[in-house]
């Protein structure tokens, strides 16, 4: 889906990233690679394979898009334990000259470290560029339009007599959030308050998500009470 964001013209990606043609930029937030592989190393029998799910996905983006520069919000990596050789040699190889890869430390990077080997230039978060800040948490920068992770929004929706939780994009007025692009994460599930525009990606669409009156006020950042649910009219 193509928005228009503070003058500049974006997609949101049904594969949970953002795209912006004019920096030729990829952005994902919270990949979380390893996040399978740390919790079977704690002895929780959780499914093989996310991470590589995760790592297939971008590299099918960076193939796609012929991105010159890539950039994951915070949390690129879940734990120093999901770190296996293996895994990180898979990352590294999605690498390509002419591509740059910008890291915004998040909070797992900071108990994860930063992956060796790899051409990454790791930041703090508020790195600007053009009329945004990027960030992992999404907390409002002066004189910028934030764009960032950690929440891993999502968005309840009801149709048919059908309900679902979708990932989701939800860009309110100074600070946007892009859906975690891991395969193996959780999520908070968000409501309308009327300014907030909440964008589902479902297999491969994104589609935006109309707002119902607000059940209560906030900043369309906050999960949602109990039982609450988006409705289509």
């Amino acid at each position: 889906m193509k928005i228009e964001l503070c003058g500049e013209q974006l997609e949101l990606l049904a594969e949970r990233a953002l795209w912006w043609p004019a920096q030729s930029a990829l952005l994902v937030a919270d990949a979380h690679v390893g996040k399978g592989s740390s919790f079977r190393a704690l002895g929780v029998p959780v499914p093989d394979g996310s991470s590589s799910d995760t790592l297939a996905r971008l590299a099918a983006l960076l193939h796609r898009t012929g991105a010159r520069r890539l950039v994951f919000l915070g949390d690129l990596l879940h734990a120093r334990n999901g770190c296996t050789p293996a895994l990180m040699a898979q990352l590294a190889a999605l690498h390509r000259d002419g591509c740059d890869w910008l890291l915004v430390r998040g909070n797992h990077d900071a108990h994860a470290g930063i992956p060796q080997g790899l051409p990454l230039s790791v930041v703090d978060e508020g790195w600007r560029i053009g009329p945004f800040a990027l960030c992992h948490h999404p907390e409002p920068v002066a004189g910028a339009y934030v764009l960032a992770g950690h929440v891993h929004p999502a968005v309840r929706i009801e149709a048919a007599g059908d309900r679902l939780r979708l990932p989701c994009f939800a860009l309110g007025q100074d600070v946007g959030l892009l859906p975690a692009f891991g395969s193996f994460t959780g999520h908070a599930t968000l409501e309308h308050d009327g300014t907030t525009r909440l964008y589902a990606c479902a297999g491969d669409h994104v589609f935006e998500v109309p707002a119902t009156p607000p059940r209560r006020r906030g900043n369309g950042m906050r999960p949602r009470p109990p039982r609450a649910e988006t409705r289509f009219p």
